[in-house]
């Protein structure tokens, strides 16, 4: 049951691939709780993915676009406004991709021409879609907008690679667009430092499924899961949270703020019963 939180606004969902996207969840929230919304993603992406599927049942306007591409983002900003009837209230960035790691290439045998690749399309298309927003002043006074994010963009997570830096240009983003667009539109744009969530982006991280078990046994409240995460972002979108921006909100069951639980050093000392012998001394090869 909707609380119409975002009842008469409107907004652009950029990312939702299938029923595991966050993006996804965030969308079917939005539309639940009153909103109007267009989508948007690569035509790669879209043929891949069923966000068609989403699209009829939101009653969405799809627009296929490249995100790295100023062009199409002025497409999808001019289409959306025409299809929703005016300015939008809302966006989420739900981008990210990284060749070095679909190539298996590690942090440090990176290619370079791919780590451009990383950073435009998963942070800098983030730096596009906010200045042909402002250029176009296409986001109502006193709207949202928000990207994902993920704690490696401040503390170094093992197999995350090139997207670790690419998280942290993103949030340096929000907070430097969030000053400009703060001042001139009372706009605000935050990032989620989401908990590691099953994905199909996600799953493709070197040893994604034990940094999942790791981190559920760490957080107090257990990890967040994608819907979870939806719920907060319509908080966010909506006027609940007018005065938060330029701020980096960890949404991680309190991942971020632990040194180590019981859960996880009871995990950790099991590690080791398979390297002592009968006598309980440590087998050392």
């Amino acid at each position: 049951m909707g609380n119409n939180l975002l009842k008469g606004k409107k907004g652009i969902i950029f990312g939702a691939l299938n029923d595991m996207s966050i993006a996804w969840k965030v969308a079917e929230r939005c539309v639940e709780e009153g909103a109007t919304i267009t989508l948007s993603n690569t035509p790669l992406a879209i043929r891949m993915g069923t966000t068609e599927e989403l699209a009829t049942k939101l009653n969405a306007k799809l627009i296929p676009a490249d995100a790295t591409s100023v062009e199409d983002l002025e497409c999808v900003f001019d289409e959306s406004m025409e299809a929703l009837g005016g300015k939008i209230d809302f966006l989420l960035h739900s981008i990210g991709m990284s060749p070095n790691v679909r190539k298996k290439r590690t942090y440090d045998d990176l290619d370079y021409n791919l780590l451009n690749q990383t950073l435009d399309i998963s942070a800098i298309s983030f730096h596009k879609i906010l200045q042909v927003a402002y250029k176009k002043n296409a986001i109502n006074d006193w709207g949202s907008v928000l990207a994902l994010s993920y704690g490696a963009a401040q503390r170094t997570m093992y197999g995350y690679n090139d997207m670790a830096d690419a998280k942290a240009m993103l949030e340096s983003i929000a907070r430097s667009f969030g000053y400009i667009y703060g001042r001139a539109h009372n706009v605000r744009i935050n990032t989620i430092s989401q908990s590691p969530t099953v994905t199909t982006a996600g799953s493709g991280i070197k040893g994604f499924d034990s940094l999942v078990d790791f981190s559920e046994r760490m957080s107090p409240l257990g990890n967040a899961t994608a819907a979870e995460c939806a719920d907060y972002c319509v908080v966010m979108f909506s006027d609940l949270t007018k005065k938060v921006t330029m701020q980096n909100l960890f949404h991680d069951g309190g991942y971020s703020s632990m040194g180590m639980s019981y859960r996880a050093m009871e995990q950790y000392i099991k590690s080791f019963e398979g390297l002592k012998d009968e006598a309980g001394n440590i087998i050392l090869g």
